[in-house]
């Protein structure tokens, strides 16, 4: 009976190893690109349709990067914070990709630079534009060797994801046929957001 129950508790520990592994989790982030690229190779999806989700999936994904810090803080006893925490630049990165599909599928709907720089001046464009220039140098040092080399610098180059978010949520609202999902997306970010700067002022004064 001993031997029974040692065996279930390792098997059970196993399963658990494997649901906690990041190649799981990097496997289950990068299903949704696979498909797109068939779809898009296929013809499955025509480019309304591709824009439409790699933008959705990106935009929500880098909500969910940028919320975890204020779950922590709202939910102080949970443990999934903390485990979504482990694995915040998974999701950082994977926000990125779905945010370079999506550039690469306007690039080559457009297939004119003229036609490209034209359209960067608009205001719904030019916020896309410079939003992904800084997302760029953000993914690039997303990495423990860049951490190391950018010591203090590091945190300060990343606080820049939150004016980046902010001309992703103008870029989502302004470009959309419709406003509002990109508008209520932005309105959850900032309400979490929002929860974050009210507990870190909270502690400060209770620490004085």
């Amino acid at each position: 009976m001993q031997g029974q129950t040692r065996s279930t508790e390792q098997d059970l520990k196993r399963f658990t190893g494997v649901l906690d592994s990041k190649y799981l989790l990097w496997l289950v982030l990068a299903s949704p690109f696979v498909w797109l690229v068939n779809a898009w190779r296929a013809e499955d999806l025509f480019y309304g349709e591709m824009i439409h989700v790699t933008g959705d999936l990106s935009g929500r994904l880098l909500i969910l990067t940028m919320a975890i810090t204020p779950l922590r803080l709202l939910f102080p006893g949970a443990r999934w914070p903390t485990w979504l925490l482990q694995r915040r630049r998974y999701f950082g990165v994977a926000a990125f990709a779905y945010a370079m599909m999506h550039t690469i599928i306007y690039i080559d709907r457009k297939q004119s630079l003229d036609l490209m720089l034209k359209e960067a001046g608009r205001f719904s464009m030019w916020t896309g534009w410079v939003a992904l220039a800084i997302f760029i140098a953000l993914a690039v040092t997303s990495n423990d060797a860049s951490v190391r080399r950018l010591r203090r610098s590091w945190k300060k180059l990343h606080r820049w994801v939150y004016p980046a978010a902010a001309l992703v949520f103008l870029h989502w609202i302004f470009v959309a046929f419709s406003f509002v999902s990109g508008l209520v997306h932005l309105l959850v970010l900032v309400f979490l957001e929002s929860c974050r700067i009210w507990k870190n002022l909270k502690a400060g004064s209770h620490a004085n």
